[in-house]
């Protein structure tokens, strides 16, 4: 059974080629067949999923009206409540009973057909760009089971990379949909600041909701099933003007889209990176675009007032035994706990400032930026040893896995990673496209066009 998108296993549910019964245990048969090498599924009630599988049946069954994505099983990455299921957020520190509310996002993948079919594994309350905890322990890539599938949403990645699921919840709120997507050669949408409710801004609406996919047209269509104003929320970005479905048939016109070779704060780029995101600009410049120069500005003070952000997002947590979480989780709610209300209120709006220069170069200098997703292959496993070697002080690796990422969820931007190269060494290496305000239909024009052109659904991690 192909199970590597999930519109077509929609489709086929929908045509009574397959039941969503038959569908469930073939992912789940799939998850006991990968996921002790893998270690992407950290918890499963078959039996829960199955009462829904059989319920979904017999709305067919009976020629009910039925959803877009009925019977599609998708996991929860652990750092989202669902209702009466456990919420660890990967942590040793964790409440023990289940929550007692989902997130708005869960809610809406119901809505839209979804059958939730267990949790991913994620780094501790997800600060960190690997998959890799002391609760669980480290989640490997489907593509070299030695290196990591990154993170936050690295167990959402590996289960897609490994045919477990079609597709997989995600949320990013520094690359960590981006940088999985890239890792396990996936397709990763980061929607705008806004696009898709949640219950609160979590890091100032910089961590949104999505999912991974292996194709732009999932990734559109499942995007449309989760935007909406939601009138009970301080925010909401404006409604899209048509579906996004509608735009993958669309040709996005000549763009101007502006390349980026060097990575911000100095860090080096790997030469098989550089290599590849050159290539996707020789790429965009035969289909029509016009590919100039562009350099990305990230200033100290605005990375300083983002970390000050990310760590009091540790405040979003309740009954956590904080005794029991891990060094560097203890070590950033200390530094949150050292930042007073003024300094926090003067981040937010320094960060602001710095956002409404950097947007304003869209549509005044290009249309279009390209950037690699990651400005290193994907590393091994055991960054998590590092990270607590020195928990006081960033890892090198993570920003090297973050550092072309990690601002455009400052400036709420939407960005999509594509899985347009692989390494010499078979790892695959993913190319960032951000698009101006809200503008996610420039987005999926453009990376229809790329993948229609450059096809990479044939790609496949065996294991």
């Amino acid at each position: 059974m192909d199970l590597s998108s999930a519109l077509t296993t929609a489709a086929a549910i929908r045509s009574k080629e397959v039941s969503p019964l038959e569908v469930l245990d073939a992912c789940l048969a799939r998850v006991d067949q990968v996921n002790d090498r893998v270690n992407a599924v950290v918890w499963r009630d078959d039996e829960q999923a199955r009462a829904a599988a059989k319920r979904a049946g017999d709305a067919v069954t009976a020629g009910d009206d039925l959803p877009p994505f009925h019977g599609v099983p998708i996991p929860i990455k652990d750092l989202t409540p669902v209702e009466g299921q456990p919420a660890t957020y990967g942590s040793r520190g964790a409440p023990a009973g289940p929550a007692v509310e989902s997130e708005l996002v869960v809610k809406r993948l119901e809505h839209a057909g979804f059958l939730l079919a267990g949790r991913t594994n994620t780094p501790e309350f997800g600060p960190i760009t690997v998959t890799e905890n002391l609760r669980y322990g480290p989640t490997r890539n489907p593509w070299d089971l030695d290196h990591t599938p990154g993170g936050s949403s690295g167990g959402a990645a590996a289960a897609v990379a490994s045919g477990m699921f079609p597709v997989a919840h995600g949320n990013d709120g520094g690359g960590s949909i981006r940088i999985p997507s890239s890792c396990c050669g996936l397709v990763g949408l980061k929607p705008s600041r806004g696009r898709v409710p949640t219950l609160v801004t979590s890091w100032e609406g910089a961590s949104v909701e999505g999912v991974l996919t292996r194709t732009v047209a999932d990734a559109a269509t499942i995007l449309d099933a989760l935007v909406g104003i939601d009138p009970l929320s301080w925010y909401n970005a404006p409604m899209p003007l048509r579906p996004y479905a509608q735009e993958l048939t669309e040709a996005p016109g000549t763009l101007r889209i502006g390349l980026v070779e060097q990575a911000p704060l100095g860090l080096p780029v790997d030469d098989e990176v550089l290599a590849a995101v050159r290539s996707t600009g020789s790429m965009l410049s035969d289909l029509g675009h016009d590919v100039r120069s562009a350099q990305m500005e990230v200033p100290d003070a605005a990375l300083m007032a983002f970390l000050n952000i990310v760590n009091s997002g540790l405040a979003d947590y309740d009954g956590i035994d904080w005794t029991l979480t891990e060094p560097h989780v203890q070590a950033n709610r200390v530094a949150a706990q050292a930042v007073d209300s003024l300094v926090y209120v003067s981040s937010v709006h320094h960060l602001q400032r710095y956002s409404r220069e950097q947007v304003a170069r869209w549509g005044s200098e290009f249309d279009v930026l390209l950037t690699p997703t990651l400005s290193i292959l994907p590393p091994q496993v055991g960054v998590l040893e590092e990270v607590h070697a020195n928990p006081d002080a960033p890892s090198m690796t993570v920003f090297a896995m973050a550092v072309f990422n990690a601002f455009f969820n400052i400036t709420g931007q939407p960005a999509v990673s594509l899985p347009l190269h692989m390494s010499s060494t078979g790892l695959p290496i993913g190319m960032q496209l951000v698009g101006g305000a809200w503008q996610e239909d420039v987005l999926v024009r453009l990376a229809a066009q790329l993948e229609q052109a450059h096809p990479w659904a044939d790609r496949r991690a065996t294991l």
